[in-house]
C-alpha cells in the first residue's frame, strides 16, 4: 500500500512542480490513528523550494491526486501533512495476499541478488562462548535471515584467528596445565587463561601422550622476567621458550587447543540456530602470501614510511586519528595487516557488498580499515560496519561477569541452558544493536505477558487453539470473503499485517532487525485485544470463515517474522 501511495503522489508532484521530481518524501504510519492510516509530508519537502506555504502546496498536491480505489478521504493536517484515510476494503485484501504467499508473504527483492557478505562473531577461539558473544552471534543470523528475505544474496562468514599472540597465549596456557597433569608445578601466570577448559584440554593431551612434551623447569623459565616485573614480557619468554623446547610439538599444542576451542565454539552456535557459510582462516592471509603482498602495495603507493624499524601506514590521511603499524620491527606483521589483507580477500572473492558486525569496542578501527581500502583503490562505501555492545547480564540484582581471560564469566551454552533458545535468540535482538542491553534472566524465564518472547510465541498458540477447536482446513478459506471484518480490533490487525512487507524493507535497508521484534510485540499484542474482545467461531458461516482467514493470516506473519529471528513457533504452551 505505501508503494501505491508513493506512486500516487509521484504522479501529483509531476503535475505541480515537475522540476522537483527527484525530492525526498515519506509515506508514514501517523502516531494516532484519528489522523488517518497513512501520513506523506511532501508538501513541507517542497516548500524550501518552491518558495511557497506548505498547507497550500499540499492543496495543489491533493487537487492533482490521480484517484484510487483504495483512499476513502484525505484532510490536511498541521503544518502541511496530507493525511489519507483507507477504504475498509483496501486493508481487507492483505488477508488474501498473506494467505496466497505463505512463508514468502513480506519477501522483497531491495536487494536485487547483490552478493553480499555478512561476517559476524569472530571471536577468538580461546575459550567457550560468553553470553557477550551470543548478542553477535543472534544479531548477525538474524540480519543474514532479513537481509536473504530482502533479496540480498547473503554468505555468511565467521573469520577464524589462528595466527598471533592470543593462539600462543591459550597454547602456552594449556601446556603449563599440562605440565601440572605430570607433577611439574609453576607458577602460573595471571594474564594466561585461566578456565577449567584449560585444564580439560590438558588431560586429554596428558591421557593421550603422557609425559611426552615435559621439559625441565629451569629450561622452561630460563631468562624470564618476573610476572612482577613486566606481565607482558613474562608471558612472551614463556612462549618464546616453549617454542624453542617443544620445537615442532608446540604446533601440536597450538593447534589440538585451537580445533578443541573450534570445535566447541561450532557446536554452540550450531545448537543456538547461528550457522555458517564458510569458517575463514586467518592463517591462510598469511601462507598465501597476501599479508605481505598488501604491505608492499602500500607501499609502493607511498603510504607507509619506516620509523623505529617498523613500518606504519599513514591512516591520518584517510581520517584516522593516528598513523598505524602494520609490521613490527621483528618482521612480524600486526593484527591490522592481516585485517586489511582479509578485507581485499573479501573483495577479491566478488562480493559487491560486505557487512562487518563488531564489538562496540572496536568503533574506533572503522576509520583506519576503510583508510586502508581506500589506500588500496577499492570502494571502502561497500563496506557497512555493523556495531553491537555487549549484554551485561543480571540475575536479579546481581550483575555477573564475563572475563574470558579470567575464566570467570557465564557461557552462551549456560545461558541457553537456563533460559532457552528462543528466549535468549529474542531478547538479543530486542535492542537496536548498538545500544547497551541488560538481559534480565528472570524475565526471559517468566511465562507472563511481560515476557515478549512468550507474549508473541503464547499468540501464535491461542491461534493454533482457534484452529483447533474449529477443526477444518485452512486451505478453504484462502478465497474467504473477507468484508465483514469491519471491526475496530480487525481493521487494526488488518493494519500490521499490512505493514510487515515495508517492516522487513526496513529493517534490511536500517541492518536493524530489532524492527522485526518490535513489530512482532505490537502484532501479538492487537491480536491478543481481538482474541479477548471477539468470537471467532460465531455461527454466522461469512463472519466464522472471515474471521478464522484473518486470524490465519496473523498466525502466518507471526511465523514469518519469528522465522527470521529464528525463534520457533510452538502450537501448545
Amino acid at each position: 500500500m505505501k508503494h501505491h501511495l508513493t506512486e500516487l503522489f509521484t504522479q501529483a508532484l509531476s503535475q505541480v512542480a515537475p522540476e522537483q521530481s527527484g525530492v525526498a518524501f515519506e509515506i508514514s504510519r501517523p502516531k494516532q490513528v484519528q489522523h488517518g492510516d497513512f501520513a506523506c509530508n511532501l508538501a513541507m519537502q517542497l516548500a524550501r523550494p518552491l518558495r511557497g506555504n506548505p498547507r497550500e502546496i499540499a492543496t495543489r498536491l491533493l487537487a492533482a491526486l490521480p484517484a484510487s480505489p483504495y483512499v476513502e478521504k484525505t484532510e490536511i493536517a498541521g503544518a502541511g501533512f496530507i493525511n489519507l484515510f483507507l477504504t475498509a476494503a483496501a486493508k481487507q485484501q492483505v488477508v488474501k495476499q498473506v494467505l496466497a504467499q505463505g512463508e514468502a508473504f513480506g519477501r522483497n527483492n531491495l536487494g536485487n541478488g547483490k552478493k553480499t557478505q555478512v561476517e559476524f562473531v569472530s571471536a577468538n577461539p580461546t575459550g567457550p562462548l560468553h553470553v557477550g558473544h551470543g548478542r553477535g552471534a543472534a544479531f548477525g543470523m538474524s540480519l543474514s535471515n532479513v537481509l536473504t528475505a530482502a533479496g540480498f544474496n547473503v554468505a555468511r562468514e565467521f573469520y577464524v584467528n589462528d595466527a598471533g599472540r592470543q593462539m600462543d597465549i591459550l597454547a602456552l596456557s594449556t601446556w603449563l596445565r599440562y605440565l601440572e597433569w605430570n607433577g611439574v608445578h609453576l607458577a602460573f601466570p595471571g594474564n594466561a587463561y585461566q578456565g577449567d577448559y584449560v585444564r580439560d584440554m590438558a588431560r586429554l593431551i596428558h591421557e593421550a601422550h603422557g609425559d611426552r612434551y615435559v621439559r625441565q623447569p629451569s629450561a622452561i623459565m630460563d631468562s624470564v622476567p618476573t610476572h612482577e616485573e613486566d606481565a607482558d614480557g613474562h608471558l612472551d619468554a614463556l612462549i618464546a621458550n616453549a617454542k624453542t623446547l617443544l620445537d615442532e610439538d608446540f604446533a601440536y599444542i597450538h593447534n589440538f587447543a585451537l580445533t578443541e576451542q573450534l570445535g566447541d565454539c561450532r557446536n554452540d552456535l550450531t545448537e543456538f540456530g547461528v550457522t555458517f557459510d564458510s569458517w575463514f582462516s586467518e592463517k591462510s592471509l598469511f601462507d598465501s602470501g597476501l599479508v605481505e603482498r598488501i604491505v608492499a602495495e602500500l607501499e609502493k603507493h607511498g603510504h607507509l614510511y619506516l620509523q623505529d624499524g617498523a613500518k606504519w601506514f599513514r591512516s591520518t590521511h584517510f581520517g584516522d586519528e593516528k598513523d598505524r603499524v602494520v609490521q613490527r620491527e621483528n618482521g612480524l606483521y600486526t593484527y591490522f595487516a592481516s585485517d586489511i589483507a582479509y578485507h581485499l580477500n573479501k573483495f577479491e572473492r566478488g562480493f559487491e557488498r560486505v557487512i562487518n558486525i563488531w564489538g562496540a569496542d572496536h568503533h574506533g578501527y572503522i576509520a583506519r580499515v576503510k583508510g586502508a581500502l581506500t589506500a588500496l583503490e577499492l570502494d571502502a562505501e561497500r563496506l557497512d560496519i555493523a556495531l553491537v555492545q555487549f549484554a551485561v547480564l543480571w540475575r536479579g540484582a546481581e550483575k555477573l561477569p564475563m572475563s574470558t581471560r579470567s575464566g570467570n564469566f557465564v557461557t552462551l551454552r549456560e545461558l541457553r541452558e537456563e533460559v532457552g533458545n528462543d528466549a535468549a535468540r529474542f531478547f538479543y535482538v530486542l535492542r537496536k544493536s548498538d545500544q547497551h542491553l541488560d538481559f534480565d534472566l528472570e524475565l526471559a524465564k517468566s511465562q507472563s505477558n511481560e515476557n515478549p518472547v512468550y507474549y508473541i510465541q503464547y499468540a501464535h498458540a491461542r491461534i493454533c487453539s482457534v484452529l483447533g477447536q474449529w477443526g477444518g482446513d485452512p486451505a478453504e478459506l484462502t478465497d474467504a470473503d473477507t468484508s465483514a471484518l469491519t471491526g475496530s480490533h480487525e481493521l487494526a490487525l488488518l493494519n500490521l499485517l499490512g505493514d510487515y512487507p515495508g517492516m522487513v524493507e526496513s529493517a534490511a535497508r536500517e541492518l536493524s532487525p530489532h524492527l522485526i521484534a518490535y513489530y512482532l510485540k505490537d502484532l501479538a499484542g492487537e491480536f491478543h485485544s481481538y482474541y479477548n474482545a471477539e468470537q471467532f467461531l460465531v455461527a454466522d458461516e461469512g463472519l466464522r470463515r472471515a474471521r478464522l482467514a484473518l486470524v490465519i493470516a496473523t498466525r502466518q506473519v507471526l511465523r514469518n517474522g519469528l522465522t527470521l529471528l529464528g525463534v520457533g513457533c510452538p502450537e501448545k504452551m
